[in-house]
């Protein structure tokens, strides 16, 4: 729609900062994985990040997309593995819930940043259009293969369990992020390991803090969601570029139907994968990728707001009036954090 509808550098700019970050997750996922599969097996972190690229691009690429949607099933059953990770490391509950819900805010360039980029992670370019093509899969795989049978099916009923669905993965995926943070609070910040360069090291270290149980745990979930994040940040990056160009894009396609699309996820795994032999600190890397995504994703719920309250794009599925003083609280609340972030460094 972008692209059919404004200024191509408006359309540039969701690709550039879309693409970079996914890029940059995408290798420092796989250097998590590989470090924290290190701890399990003794095997150089280099071999295993080229098997684990070569692995996971040939899942994209000579698999169907129901094979790919049952194992990312599956696998979502491994970051249940941090809830146990925190668990074990014994925090004191009243002081997790009083941190919880009243929480330190601070205004100053370390704070910010990290605001920024678990906002840029959370809300990032790659959610939304991750799904938007993964209800066009889905509805390809049950044979609506052109866009002239997909038109117009959807129902009310449809809709609100889209809305459910989306509403549960986004609770499921935030509480999972609250588990990491309270493993790694309760027990590495506590013993004031603040210095910890990759997941692996995290794992390491929660082990004579919070036993070995916990850091295989640990480990585990890290494993588990690169298997997760890895195939989403490089197949969402190809369809971002496919789109943009009015290339044929689409895992229900053949590689030899969808040329373009499918090198764009070779050609992205292998940047992701050469990140990992120029020391590049994984842990970095993530924040660096969440500080990007945070600056564009304003911008991005913006144009998402824009569209969805345009008729001639939307017809009857216009935003209602909750949903937009909820989207413009949560637009206006994220061009604060990156404004002031801006501000911190200027300073």
């Amino acid at each position: 729609i972008i692209r059919q509808r404004y200024s191509r550098w408006i359309l540039y700019f969701f690709l550039i900062t879309a693409v970079t970050g996914n890029i940059f997750e995408a290798g420092a996922d796989l250097g998590g994985m590989a470090a924290a599969l290190n701890v399990l097996v003794p095997i150089p972190i280099s071999w295993i990040v080229v098997v684990l690229a070569v692995v996971i691009l040939a899942l994209q690429i000579w698999t169907s997309y129901k094979t790919i949607r049952n194992i990312f099933r599956w696998l979502a059953l491994t970051l249940l593995a941090y809830v146990g990770s925190a668990i074990l490391a014994k925090p004191d509950w009243r002081e997790v819930i009083r941190g919880t819900f009243i929480p330190t805010i601070q205004f100053n360039k370390d704070f910010l940043a990290m605001l920024v980029a678990v906002v840029g992670t959370t809300l990032s370019a790659y959610l939304y259009s991750w799904q938007s093509n993964l209800e066009v899969e889905e509805q390809i795989s049950r044979g609506l293969r052109r866009a002239e049978d997909r038109k117009g099916i959807l129902t009310e009923e449809q809709l609100g369990f889209a809305a459910r669905d989306i509403a549960f993965g986004m609770f499921f995926s935030n509480l999972i992020m609250f588990f990491i943070i309270l493993s790694t609070a309760a027990t590495l910040f506590k013993a004031g390991k603040t210095d910890i360069t990759t997941a692996a090291q995290a794992a390491q270290a929660l082990r004579p803090l919070a036993g070995n149980a916990a850091g295989l745990l640990f480990a585990m979930g890290v494993i588990g969601v690169g298997f997760l994040a890895v195939p989403v940040m490089t197949t969402g990056a190809a369809y971002d570029v496919s789109q943009a160009f009015g290339w044929r894009h689409g895992l229900h396609w053949k590689p030899a139907e969808a040329k373009w699309f499918y090198g764009a996820i070779a050609v992205f795994m292998v940047i992701a994968a050469c990140m990992n032999f120029f020391g590049v600190n994984p842990i970095k890397a993530l924040v660096y990728a969440g500080i990007v995504q945070g600056f564009s994703t304003p911008f991005m719920t913006l144009m998402v707001m824009i569209i969805t309250n345009d008729k001639t794009v939307m017809g009857k599925w216009v935003n209602r009036t909750a949903i937009n003083v909820l989207g413009s609280i949560t637009t206006v609340a994220m061009f604060a954090a990156t404004i002031g972030l801006v501000v911190t460094w200027i300073k």
